[in-house]
């Protein structure tokens, strides 16, 4: 049976890691917190079988129900009004992240075309890890003749790291696979 990365994590990258931050604690090691996975477009509102295809192919990648985003104001400029469904989100947690982050690493990312690795500019301050995808169509589970129409998504990895080094130190070790420095 092979090892999740789950299991993986808490036998040895949790020790390898406090042993290289220099942590007292194992708790004190950084760890993913979730991970949420988005998708909108302007169309939500008038189309509402593009909407169910959505909420369909996101149920099957994350292996969750979606949850529909309004629009929080009215702005006359984008022709939206208050209440309007904007957008559809999944937050992943336990196990289930862990599933998913696993799936990221070793199907969806090497199925990019010319794919070098991740860039590693996209952390922000508190060390959470954004990555955006043109087409949702490079899931496995996304049937091209299902899904409507191409759309973009979004995935945040949300860390319990302090910064985007130690944050970086983290996937690392999970094995994301970031593009060599240079």
């Amino acid at each position: 049976m092979t090892q999740t990365l789950k299991e993986k994590y808490l036998k040895e990258i949790r020790p390898s890691l406090q042993k290289e931050l220099g942590l007292s604690s194992v708790e004190a090691v950084p760890k993913i917190v979730k991970i949420t996975v988005n998708s909108g477009s302007k169309d939500f509102k008038t189309d509402k079988e593009l909407l169910a295809k959505t909420k369909d192919w996101m149920s099957k990648i994350t292996g969750q129900s979606p949850l529909e985003t309004k629009s929080r104001s009215s702005i006359a400029a984008f022709n939206l009004r208050e209440g309007e469904v904007v957008g559809l989100k999944v937050t992943l947690r336990g196990d289930r992240m862990y599933d998913f982050l696993q799936k990221l690493i070793s199907a969806v990312l090497p199925r990019l075309k010319d794919f070098q690795g991740i860039s590693r500019r996209a952390f922000d301050k508190s060390g959470n890890y954004t990555l955006g995808f043109p087409e949702q169509i490079v899931f496995p589970e996304v049937e091209y003749d299902k899904i409507g129409r191409i759309q973009g998504l979004e995935i945040t990895i949300s860390t319990s790291a302090k910064d985007p080094k130690t944050s970086l130190m983290l996937l690392l070790a999970l094995g994301m696979p970031f593009t060599k420095e240079a």
